[in-house]
């Protein structure tokens, strides 16, 4: 009998007994679903920390920090980051300057509203055009800070998740208050932002160069030529970087966090759910040695029934990642969350749903195949005695 045959003739009368072995079925989905479940919300982190992270990178901007350094450690003296304003590509702003921005970044710590936690975030300095760079800041209370004053403005981020981030409020740094004149939302962006001006900070802190330099190209295609001419200028020592290089490459350590998390729980929730799996299989293809011997006696090859019993595994649980999936979306997507102090929504895409029925097709694939090669392996003669 042609082997196609014979698979389908065997998986069509073991999915019509699926009926009358609901609870080993049940136990198989309901396995993966919370298998596939607790991975797809997992992973939901880390795409929604990125989605986080790239939602207000512009194509068009560049960031240049001293060689080999990141923008803490970075240190631009401030005759390197004149000339750097001036080189070709720069956009220029409503008052006919090059758009470029000079940064001073300095830790500061607040404590959450809720929990009262101490989170650290930097404290920007920045020059007064900042907003033409970032066109994303929308003011929604107060005014700019003004220059040579201890004046910050924070987002609304900030007012939400911390204390003392209001209109109004004093905070002290180095022994000097520090006033809140303004609030503003800076696209998406879901962390806490504090802008104060550049050298009142530099003063403040007795330092006497920038951090980084953020310039806004005429257009994302006029990089190469920028990159180009800030290499053969001798008397620079900086390097240049997409936005969404430099983004990204900050965000990977915390990517791994979350991924290594997602993968390592849900594992554990696989091995648990194809272990459910094995045993269900197992209990379904004793119940069956009669029947399974018999259609081994009239013909019925093992290599038929081991591929029959596989593919029913992958079909029970198939909507078992669905349904998984499904749960995942409905009770976590667009949740907030905070680890490690940075703050985003968790967001549970196709792709991820895509990830999870992968993953519940392999715990099916492992979890049928012992079952399966034990059927095969039946004596016909034990197994049509079998009761």
């Amino acid at each position: 009998m042609n082997f196609i045959r014979q698979f389908l003739a065997i998986l069509r009368v073991n999915l019509s007994g699926a009926g009358q072995r609901k609870g080993s079925v049940l136990t198989i989905i309901i396995g993966v679903a919370c298998a596939v479940g607790v991975l797809v919300s997992m992973l939901a982190m880390g795409t929604g920390a990125r989605r986080q992270a790239m939602g207000n990178v512009r194509d068009d901007r560049v960031t240049l920090t001293s060689v080999g350094a990141r923008e803490f450690q970075s240190s631009i003296p401030r005759d390197e980051a004149v000339v750097a304003r001036d080189l070709p590509g720069i956009k220029k702003g409503t008052d006919g300057e090059p758009i470029a921005v000079f940064e001073s970044l300095v830790p500061i710590e607040a404590g959450r509203r809720v929990t009262g936690t101490r989170i650290f975030f930097p404290l920007v300095g920045t020059t007064a055009n900042f907003t033409q760079h970032q066109p994303e800041i929308h003011f929604t209370g107060g005014r700019v800070f003004q220059r040579g004053l201890h004046e910050m403005i924070a987002n609304n981020a900030c007012a939400r998740q911390f204390t003392g981030f209001g209109i109004g409020d004093r905070r002290s740094i180095r022994g000097i208050d520090w006033t809140i004149v303004g609030s503003f939302d800076e696209g998406q962006s879901q962390q806490c932002k504090v802008y104060t001006d550049v050298e009142t900070l530099l003063s403040a802190f007795n330092r006497n160069t920038y951090n980084v330099v953020s310039v806004m190209l005429q257009s994302p295609a006029d990089y190469d030529a920028f990159r180009i001419a800030l290499q053969a200028n001798p008397t620079l020592h900086l390097e240049a970087r997409r936005e969404r290089e430099g983004v990204e490459e900050g965000f990977k350590g915390l990517q791994g966090i979350l991924d290594f998390a997602s993968y390592f729980v849900g594992t554990i929730m696989a091995i648990g759910a194809t272990l459910g799996a094995v045993n269900s299989l197992y209990a379904i293809v004793d119940s069956r040695r009669r029947e399974l011997g018999t259609l081994r006696a009239i013909g019925f090859g093992s290599g038929a029934i081991v591929v029959s019993i596989l593919c029913e595994s992958l079909l029970f649980a198939l909507p078992g990642a669905l349904l998984g999936a499904a749960l995942a979306w409905v009770f976590f997507n667009g949740l907030s969350a905070s680890p490690f102090g940075y703050n985003f929504q968790l967001a549970v895409t196709p792709s991820l749903g895509v990830i999870g029925v992968v993953w519940a097709l392999v715990m099916g694939l492992v979890g049928g195949l012992l079952p399966a090669l034990r059927a095969a392996r039946l004596p016909v003669a034990t197994a049509i005695r079998a009761a």
